[in-house]
């Protein structure tokens, strides 16, 4: 199973859209330990939204939808920012 997963800053609000196979609160964890330079540079992050994916192929589809123009207005909506 594969992870899509939004996470948001608490210090700027920022969103960091990814992808994995490990369980999202792990790679939150992660995340706020300064794992990429985006996060470490906005952290700390909280996780606001996931989906569940059989292949990778399906969730990189989803991370990139999510990254898009619709993308972001979608997340816009549900999440309330």
């Amino acid at each position: 199973m594969f992870t899509v997963y939004i996470l948001q800053s608490l210090k700027n609000k920022k969103r960091y859209i990814g992808y994995t196979n490990k369980e999202a609160e792990k790679r939150l964890k992660e995340h706020n330990n300064g794992s990429n330079s985006f996060t470490r540079q906005n952290k700390p992050f909280k996780l606001c939204y996931t989906e569940l994916y059989k292949t990778k192929a399906e969730a990189i589809r989803r991370e990139k939808f999510l990254k898009s123009g619709q993308g972001r207005k979608f997340l816009d909506e549900i999440l309330g920012m």
